[in-house]
């Protein structure tokens, strides 16, 4: 039976990829999370297999601050894994804006911990270093990143997301790390932290409240362009990595693409046109309210495509379901201001 080492396990992206794994394979996992801002356990623990302890024993659930070394004691408690899939990171722009440090401690030195490791524990295990679209910086209107275009980051988080992919790849030239890197598009999916924009434009929306879009002002206030992302179901990503993780070939890298672009205000009133009510949109100037804010990215998704790879779900029907799954929840928990109202 194959045995797979998830870091962020309570993490957004991380317990989607859980569940997935959880449903798709046999596998045994070791879940490593942190929880203090990042983590949030009751993610986990709301995941139907686990919640009903249906999984049998599978996953075995490592406290670790990935800032510190990896110790013998702990490096044993893992044992030996056929698989790493590095999903911890801090991941917000306007956090990574007032406190620079923190991002580049866990994005960076986490996962050169990380590595370390890997090179001396399981040299052999196929590694996943999942990164982000933003480390190439704001894309073009005519062009979407290829996987070997340069980085080229506009913010301290970006910045440290480029640093976590680069080590990833100095071990692997350097200590022949079977290593794969990933540059996914802005995900969404249930049990989203607050402070991402396709709940907090739901909280706005059924507050009666405006929702800010950042925009190209002319100087008389006039919208001249807004910014636009490919959007991704969690689950998308996670069967991506499970699927690169079969075929991916060490050493290279693949872009995980969504399957449609869209401008942040024609989000918006499709979240609006599910919910049944009028956003109200706030224009603001990103150049001037946001440093570090790209207008644009996106990522050309071919070289994935071609491998095989096809998103189980598509964006409408996901959309619809994370806002309808959302809501309930909301309502259930009798607080339209989702209790995770903390650092994701």
């Amino acid at each position: 039976m194959k045995k797979i080492l998830i870091t962020g396990a309570a993490g957004f992206v991380g317990h989607h990829t859980v569940e997935h794994i959880l449903k798709n394979t046999d596998w045994q996992i070791v879940a490593l999370v942190r929880l203090n801002t990042i983590g949030d356990i009751n993610r986990l623990m709301d995941i139907e297999v686990i919640r009903n302890d249906s999984s049998n024993g599978r996953i075995l659930f490592i406290y670790h601050d990935l800032n510190f070394a990896i110790n013998p004691d702990v490096a044993k408690r893992i044992g030996h894994v056929d698989y790493i899939v590095h999903m911890a990171a801090n991941s917000h722009v306007d956090r990574s804006i007032k406190e620079p440090l923190d991002f580049f401690y866990d994005n960076v030195i986490g996962t050169v911990n990380l590595l370390e490791f890997a090179r001396n524990y399981n040299p052999q295990a196929k590694f996943i270093n999942f990164g982000t679209d933003e480390v190439f910086g704001p894309a073009p209107d005519d062009y979407n990143f290829k996987e070997d275009d340069t980085y080229k980051p506009s913010n301290p988080y970006s910045a440290s997301k480029a640093g976590q992919l680069d080590a990833g790849i100095a071990y692997f030239v350097t200590f022949k790390l079977p290593i794969i890197t990933t540059h996914a598009m802005n995900i969404f999916g249930e049990r989203q932290n607050s402070e991402k924009f396709i709940p907090m434009c739901m909280k706005n929306i059924l507050a009666g409240k405006p929702q800010i879009i950042h925009a190209q002002l002319d100087e008389k206030g006039n919208v001249k362009g807004v910014g636009s992302r490919f959007w991704l179901h969690a689950r998308n990503a996670a069967d991506a990595v499970l699927f690169l993780l079969e075929k991916g070939v060490p050493g290279e890298k693949y872009n995980i693409v969504g399957d449609i672009e869209l401008k942040n205000d024609e989000l918006c009133k499709k979240i609006g046109g599910i919910l049944g009510k009028e956003p109200v949109l706030q224009y603001i100037d990103f150049h001037k309210t946001r440093p570090g804010h790209d207008r644009r990215y996106s990522l050309d998704g071919s070289k994935l495509n071609k491998l095989g790879w096809k998103p189980p779900v598509n964006f409408e029907d996901s959309l619809r379901k994370t806002i309808e799954w959302t809501l309930k929840r909301w309502m259930e928990d009798n607080n339209l201001l989702d209790s995770r109202d903390k650092h994701e």
